[in-house]
């Protein structure tokens, strides 16, 4: 199983290389961007290859702000933001642009390290690569989903809601741990945008849209074994 890859963008050149550092030591790949531009120029150029980004907020050519809103946009890879800016509304906007974690200077190059680790586990790009349930296959690697050899087309946000049902196959899920895991606990929205996105995954899904189940009075649950399939 290949390195994972982390994207590091930050134009303090010696605390991305005492990050590089540890994360080198920690059996990880590393690439470096000393500004948001060619931290977005990278992330394109390697975008089935890398793994996580850790993101500063201020840098020249482009802010973190503008490099994770744009990644977001097209690619469901982790992000951390690495930044100064300790105030809650700054947090509170990397979140709701899609930020999955928020880490302030100073801090702990090995805490960073551990909240890294943490984060590829739970988002399946550690420990597998591939996920499998029924007809359905994802590639955790190349951010693509099957039925059977069929790539579906997704967004982002189905792509996560799709490999969130498959890692808790068979459990019934609440629309608040549906929203909370998929959106994050920041998200503003109401639970009509997780009926919203089953919808829509249900829709692409096309034959096998009765995969993912309603649970009345609490939510939706994948199932993937074919005699329980029910299009409820």
């Amino acid at each position: 199983m290949k390195k994972p890859l982390i994207l590091i963008a930050d134009d303090e050149i010696r605390l991305a290389k005492l990050v590089t550092d540890f994360l080198v030591n920690s059996g990880f790949g590393v690439l470096t961007a000393t500004d948001g531009m060619q931290a977005f120029n990278l992330f394109n150029e390697y975008r089935s290859k890398i793994d996580l980004i850790i993101l500063d907020v201020m840098m020249p050519q482009m802010d973190g702000w503008e490099v994770l809103k744009e990644i977001k946009s097209i690619s469901c890879v982790p992000i951390i933001m690495l930044t100064a800016k300790a105030e809650e509304p700054d947090q509170l906007t990397g979140f709701k642009l899609g930020a999955n974690d928020y880490v302030t200077k100073p801090f702990s190059p090995s805490v960073l390290v551990a909240r890294v680790e943490n984060l590829l586990k739970r988002s399946g790009k550690v420990g597998g690569e591939r996920l499998l349930s029924g007809n359905l296959s994802i590639d955790l690697i190349e951010h693509n989903a099957y039925i059977d050899n069929t790539v579906i087309e997704l967004t982002p946000k189905e792509f996560d809601l799709l490999v969130y049902f498959i890692q808790n196959d068979g459990i019934a899920l609440s629309r608040d741990n549906i929203l909370n895991a998929v959106w994050n606990h920041d998200y503003f929205g109401d639970l009509r945008t997780v009926d919203t996105h089953v919808k829509q995954l249900r829709a692409k899904l096309g034959l096998f849209s009765c995969y993912i189940q309603t649970v009345r009075g609490i939510g939706y649950r994948m199932r993937c074994q074919h005699e329980d399939l029910d299009k409820s």
